[in-house]
């Protein structure tokens, strides 16, 4: 099935008259109506969809970053973080989530990420591959913080981040760039994106490498201690064909591959995907999208002892297989009226292959196998009613869920019985439903409100899969029930001629929320807590005088857990990896045709490593910076900035052995086309 998918989207792919781009072509149409329709995105937002904190980021910004990475760009959104404060190049995989809204406090994504209406979590882990989305191939981000799931998915509990793929329109037929650092690690890529009538196609690849930094204090190296070296390529196409006036078809593929080592000689760690989607949009008086995917990951991991530095665990494969799709279905219903319905769908299914071995002889002590399949079917509808200065939206969705097939295996080096688990499997349906409100009190300003419930399967990592960063083990917990999202908030926009500005109290609660909870000396266990609560406030500025421009974002959160029985120790504790204040600033200027200078600041206030509020990670403001200078035609030099006051960034700290972040680094390269 794997091989016939990808076989399909290349053969579509290649099949496509390729032709020479014209100048005065793009790839937009416009209706009867003297609409202009993009080619390549999906249906556009609903009247009621402002009624949720939402924030976009363009593509100036999304290639103006420091370090040229996704998660990078994310965090512009004060409010997103990943589990650790590590980039893609210095993180185990595993560890990179998405979570919005201080809800943190475990590994797995609390936010659901779309590109191009597909999710990208690993079917297995719930991680995104950041590293294999290269920022320059994204058009737009929309992040909606909070919302539940609504017609998004199963999954949506802290928020929705949509990426969505540049068009061919912002792209020249040709377009590269290379980039060199001051530790001599390099980056890499390339597109073709030639364009015909009614339709446009997008190649490209990237690949990143390098020895990288010392994630390890100096004063605590080892001869063992190694660098954070990565080696990671990506490659893949999308194809967009207008099939008649009204319908096209979008495919896209991608592959990818990623190698990193961390903290010493051996701790290597991988994730390589293949992806392929299909959708199909109609934009007549009936509007569709259908969308349908199949991807197939897998990941392994070495762990070396910290004290003898040694081999003593090898997960040496993690295949995961995740296929799904969505239909959405928008009816003519009247000129004040937006109706949409439709069906959703998510298998993910995984195993686990690993060896465990003695620190002290070396030998195999056990072999480990563990997985399962877990399937969400959802229902769902959503209508936005306009009166006037008044926009109505509300929205229902039922999900049908299954857990089953989960198992665990162990057997000793002799191959005898350790253990032979299987669980039973279970199902049940979960209902969840979002409401808004939107008031234009002028035409520059705007109040709204929103209440909101959501969902998040227990993924099959945090229901059958043990994991140790040394010497701290965290076993699974088969028994894991879905985590459950109540919240509300209310807010109001403010968009004067060159200033705008969006205020948002928010509060949130989740109910069986998922967390490592420490139950013995160097142990923990994944639980679920009674719950985690969150209110806090969100601001967005954004200040425009043409060529320069200032955004920035702020959140300011209170977020305690829940807990009594097993939990009532960790009551009122500040859930672990959360900071209760983010900022960003962005200051731009665009002081010439293509030319683009960008300075960021970021803060993110101390967190705690651990449940127990100990091993504090302190506070990190950092400063990146970014510049592009047109040289000839269409070539122009780069220059970027990570952390330019070189400020030390703890991204662990567990029993005092820490891990560090991105230190000073400096890039320069050429870049040809946009």
């Amino acid at each position: 099935m794997k091989k016939l998918l990808l076989a399909s989207a290349a053969s579509l792919l290649i099949a496509t008259p390729v032709l020479a781009q014209d100048d005065d072509q793009d790839d937009s149409t416009a209706s009867e109506d003297n609409v202009i329709v993009v080619l390549g995105e999906g249906l556009p937002e609903t009247p009621g969809t402002p009624a949720y904190s939402t924030i976009t980021i363009d593509r100036d910004q999304i290639i103006s970053s420091g370090s040229g990475q996704l998660e990078d760009v994310l965090e512009n959104v004060a409010g997103f973080q990943q589990f650790r404060r590590s980039d893609s190049r210095s993180a185990n995989p595993s560890a990179q989530g998405a979570t919005l809204r201080a809800l943190g406090g475990n590994a797995s994504s609390r936010a659901l990420v779309l590109l191009d209406g597909v999710p990208m979590g690993d079917p297995f882990f719930g991680y995104i591959p950041y590293s294999a989305v290269d920022p320059s191939r994204l058009g737009q981000i929309r992040v909606t913080r909070g919302g539940g799931s609504g017609p998004f998915g199963g999954g949506a509990l802290a928020g929705t981040i949509e990426l969505e793929s540049v068009t061919s329109a912002d792209l020249q037929t040709f377009n590269a760039y290379g980039l060199i650092n001051d530790r001599g690690d390099t980056e890499l890529a390339a597109s073709a994106a030639p364009q015909w009538d009614g339709g446009y196609a997008v190649v490209h690849g990237r690949w990143d490498r390098g020895d990288g930094f010392f994630t390890t204090p100096e004063a605590d190296r080892v001869a063992a201690t190694s660098r954070a070296n990565y080696d990671s390529w990506s490659a893949g196409g999308r194809l967009v064909q207008q099939l008649g006036e009204d319908v096209e078809v979008q495919a896209r593929v991608l592959a990818f591959e990623d190698n990193r080592t961390l903290r010493f000689d051996g701790a290597d760690n991988s994730i390589e995907g293949q992806d392929v989607s299909l959708r199909l949009v109609t934009r007549g008086p009936w509007e569709v999208d259908a969308l349908a995917y199949g991807q197939w990951r897998n990941f392994t991991n070495v762990v070396i002892s910290s004290t003898r530095f040694v081999r003593v665990l090898d997960q040496k494969d993690t295949p995961a297989e995740g296929l799904g799709g969505k239909l959405e279905i928008r009816p003519p219903v009247g000129e004040d009226h937006t109706l949409r319905f439709g069906a959703d769908y998510r298998r993910s299914e995984g195993d686990l292959f690993e060896d465990a071995y003695s620190a002290f002889s070396g030998n195999l002590t056990e072999n480990r196998f563990a997985g399962g399949v877990n399937t969400d079917f959802g229902l769902f509808a959503e209508h936005d009613w306009e009166i006037g200065a008044l926009t109505l939206t509300g929205g229902i969705r039922a999900d049908r869920y299954t857990i089953r097939d989960g198992y665990y295996q162990a057997f000793d080096g002799s191959g005898a019985v350790v253990r032979d688990d299987t669980y039973p499997d279970r199902s049940d349906w979960e209902v969840s439903w979002r409401a808004g409100a939107l008031f234009d009190v002028n035409d520059a300003v705007t109040l709204r409100a929103a209440a909101y419930t959501g969902f998040r399967l227990p993924t099959l990592n945090e229901l059958y899969r043990p994991f140790v960063v040394f010497p701290v083990v965290t076993e699974a917990n088969e028994a894991l029930e879905p985590e459950t999202l109540r919240g509300w908030e209310v807010g109001a926009d403010f968009d004067f001629d060159v200033f705008d500005l969006s205020l948002t109290y928010f509060d949130n609660k989740v109910e069986d929320a998922i967390a490592n909870v420490t139950i013995g000396t160097n142990l923990r266990q994944r639980r679920n807590l009674d719950a985690i609560e969150a209110q806090g406030v969100e601001v967005i500025m954004g200040f425009d005088m043409g060529d320069f421009r200032l955004d920035g974002s702020l959140v300011a959160v209170d977020a305690e857990v829940v807990g009594t029985g097993f939990a009532a120790p960790l009551d009122g504790n500040r859930p672990s990896q959360t900071p209760d204040l983010a900022a960003s600033l962005t200051a731009s200027w665009n002081f010439m045709d293509g030319g683009r200078l960008a300075a960021t600041l970021r803060h993110v206030s101390d967190q705690f490593e651990g449940d127990q509020e100990n091993d504090v990670l302190p506070a990190a403001t950092t400063v990146d910076l970014f510049a592009q200078v047109p040289l000839v035609s269409n070539l122009s030099v780069i220059g970027r900035v990570e952390n330019l006051f070189d400020e030390v960034i703890i991204t662990r700290n567990q029993g005092g052995s820490m891990d560090i972040g991105t230190p000073l680094t400096g890039w320069i390269g050429l870049r040809w086309g946009y």
